[in-house]
């Protein structure tokens, strides 16, 4: 029993009955006017649900009279798109008027029945209410006035329960909608995607050249060198603290540019933090790097910082030379290092893999293993 009448403790259950009531202050405004043509509200709202604004606006109350609170009350909020979605409109303005219509009528009509019976088992019989015409006054009548006020919880419940549910019918999205909304999705995963690797690609470095200049400084027992080693500590902390700022300024802000990113012009100081790091790293850099497309630039930018990191890790004694070169539409990356005994690694790790899915994006290609005696990381990636 106490499940039965749980809606009327709900909120919800009176903000369906006031969106359903909305519609039928207009129509008692036009009554008003001329009570001789109670259908022309409902033939003016044929226009009226074609201009595209009128959609948004349904679905703004839906959403806050409906269904408040609801994660994902599959009610959109844009206007017409197309002629399916405004007279998918027409539709709704037409049905939510005649669920209107149905409650106010449901509404007085059930409460002014329960207050006659009222009346009748005080001992006055009403002479306006047909059904009730030729009862007689009687006590009894008294158990029946719960009777109309049950239906009229009923159908208030019903209804909101209806309304409700073609809301979601002919307000919902359309197809061009709910592809646009997984659009947005995916650009959001994506968005996700490269944060992770900028994180993992520049603290990741970062933090490898402070391990490597530590363990370095502990073992030299050369104060001069260790004060060159904490420098390069210190430098390589404030970078990534640096761009620690701003990815996760991207995080907060949606909107902000990316133009702040490192591109390949500033790859020079990837190499002197790993030649701080006591890399022995041969550069060659050929073509202009300046006329390389920004996207690709960043990218690349970012699959040179993971390649160096891996010779940090894997290979810090071990001579390596980079290779950076734009030849007519491509940029060419390429960094070798000699392999000692097979410390490289087995290709499979997070970083080559962020190196493989970055040339991907961009539609290029990356190789990554043992080739003749030498460790490479091969990327080729399209300049148009």
């Amino acid at each position: 029993m106490t499940r039965l009448f749980r809606p009327l403790l709900k909120g919800i259950t009176y903000t369906r009955m006031l969106h359903l009531w909305v519609p039928m202050l207009v129509v008692s405004v036009w009554m008003f006017i001329d009570p001789s043509t109670p259908w022309v509200p409902a033939l003016v709202l044929v226009p009226v649900g074609l201009i595209p604004a009128v959609r948004t606006g349904e679905g703004v109350q839906a959403r806050l009279l409906l269904m408040p609170g609801a994660e994902d009350p599959f009610v959109s909020v844009h206007p017409s798109a197309t002629w399916r979605d405004r007279l998918r409109t027409v539709l709704w303005l037409q049905t939510r008027m005649a669920l209107g219509a149905a409650t106010v009528f449901a509404t007085v009509w059930l409460l002014v029945l329960a207050f006659e019976l009222a009346r009748i088992s005080a001992g006055r019989v009403p002479d306006d209410v047909p059904v009730l015409r030729d009862a007689s006054a009687h006590w009894s009548y008294a158990f029946l006035v719960p009777v109309p006020l049950l239906v009229l919880y009923g159908v208030v419940v019903g209804l909101g329960e209806l309304v409700t549910a073609a809301a979601r019918g002919l307000l919902g999205p359309s197809a061009a909608e709910r592809m646009a909304a997984l659009e947005e999705r995916t650009e959001q995963l994506l968005e996700r995607n490269r944060i992770a690797r900028e994180l993992h690609d520049s603290i990741g470095h970062a933090l490898t050249v402070a391990v490597v200049q530590a363990g370095a400084a502990r073992t030299a027992g050369d104060p001069a060198f260790t004060d060159r080693a904490l420098e390069a500590i210190e430098e390589t902390g404030r970078a990534a603290l640096a761009e620690l700022d701003r990815v996760l300024g991207v995080l907060r802000e949606s909107e902000r540019p990316v133009s702040g990113r490192p591109t390949l012009v500033d790859a020079d100081r990837l190499l002197e933090s790993a030649r701080a790091a006591g890399a022995k790293v041969d550069a060659e850099f050929s073509g202009p790097l300046d006329t390389v497309p920004g996207p690709v630039s960043r990218e690349g930018y970012r699959i040179l910082q993971e390649a160096l990191t891996n010779v940090l890790r894997h290979a810090a004694g071990m001579p390596a030379g980079v290779r950076v070169a734009v030849t007519g539409r491509v940029l060419v990356l390429e960094v070798r290092n000699a392999l000692d005994g097979g410390a490289s690694g087995s290709g499979r790790g997070s970083g080559l893999r962020g190196i493989r899915e970055r040339a991907a994006l961009l539609g290029g290609r990356a190789r990554t293993g043992a080739a003749g005696g030498e460790w490479q990381v091969h990327v080729e990636l399209p300049l148009r």
